[in-house]
């Protein structure tokens, strides 16, 4: 079987080293030692000021919006898992969605511009597949407006705009660990600001709102063990080996696939150092895309369709008009892309393409 990713896990060995010095530490949660050694670690890694290492992705937005006071209407993007539009509404806000760029499949910013009004609290836009689009004037717009900026970069560890880390931009950027991911912690994320009054509410908040017998915000519990922050220490060691092998099997598929008919390659941003995390493939109709899926789950190949539908599509929110993502996201396939898939996997997904491309 050959799933769209395969969760990278290191020696075993390795992992026990990590717990023996949770056996030795005696403490298994509430802000270890390990999470506290990891949060270092993605500071060093990063070049933010603060990490602040949460549950998962999704508690990480929640968090953030919960921290910026939002209340009100968040223009975000409906290309993208379901789970920044949950946030959102989590929250209590009102998800006002601006289309994509086709290119980018980010946020265009000219429609986030045209969707600002006096009601609106926040932008929240992904940077979809680890790419950024314009991600320089989305912050000058928030800026403009005096709203705050929210990136999910879900998909970003690694990732560099301009030669430094992506998590550098927005008034917060948040990432996901889930084992799915380039760099995981089984399940986790994290929060990133450079901002320091922030950071330190946004600690307050996940820790149920209070530091020892003294109670300050009505936090919830956005903690992880220490068992998480293990397998993360564990795996940033091997992350320039992942992100290495993975960018083998990308460029694999750049050379088999490039200039066939139908079906397009997806670009990056030219500032953007890539991760590697996702292959994206466009076809040219949603029965071409569904023919092909069909042969490769016939051969035990299971892509996925990242992301569809349009969330702006979804029953459980009004329904707005977001023609360009409704139109990519029923052509999108992301093709098999993990550490440890061999040329001959490659070869084998490109031939089964090639042949029932019509």
């Amino acid at each position: 079987m050959l799933n769209v990713t395969k969760t990278f896990l290191p020696e075993i060995s390795e992992y026990i080293s990590y717990l023996e010095k949770i056996w030795h530490n005696g403490q298994v949660t509430n802000e270890g030692p390990l999470v506290k050694e990891l949060e270092k670690k993605l500071i060093e890694f990063t070049g933010v000021k603060h990490a602040i290492y949460v549950t998962n992705g999704t508690i990480a937005l929640q968090l953030a919006i919960k921290a910026l006071e939002i209340k009100g209407k968040v223009i975000t993007t409906p290309f993208s898992y379901c789970a920044t539009l949950n946030s959102i509404i989590w929250e209590g806000c009102e998800p006002i969605f601006a289309d994509i760029n086709s290119k980018s499949l980010t946020c265009e910013t000219s429609d986030i511009s045209s969707k600002i009004d006096s009601e609106t609290k926040a932008i929240l836009t992904t940077h979809v597949y680890g790419n950024a689009g314009d991600l320089e004037a989305q912050e000058f717009l928030a800026n403009e407006h005096n709203i705050p900026i929210i990136f999910d970069a879900a998909h970003c560890f690694g990732v560099n705009y301009k030669g430094k880390s992506i998590f550098n931009y927005g008034t917060v950027s948040t990432c996901s660990f889930h084992a799915t991911k380039v760099f995981h912690t089984i399940e986790g994320g994290a929060i990133f600001t450079n901002d320091d009054k922030l950071a330190e509410k946004i600690r307050l908040l996940k820790s149920f709102g209070h530091k020892s017998d003294d109670y300050f915000l009505p936090g919830i519990n956005g903690k992880t063990s220490e068992f998480h922050a293990a397998m993360g220490l564990v795996n940033l060691n091997h992350f320039n080996k992942i992100v290495e092998h993975r960018k083998l099997v990308f460029d694999w598929y750049q050379t088999e696939l490039n200039n066939l008919p139908n079906l397009k390659l997806f670009k990056w941003n030219d500032n953007i150092e890539k991760n590697h995390s996702y292959f994206p493939v466009l076809f040219d109709t949603e029965s071409n895309l569904l023919n092909v899926v069909k042969e490769f789950n016939q051969k035990n190949i299971y892509p996925r369709r990242y992301f569809y539908p349009s969330l702006n599509l979804l029953p459980f929110v009004s329904r707005q008009n977001c023609k360009v993502s409704e139109n990519i996201s029923k052509r999108i396939l992301c093709l098999p892309l993990s550490s440890e898939i061999t040329y001959e996997e490659v070869l084998e997904v490109c031939t089964i393409l090639k042949t029932n491309l019509k």
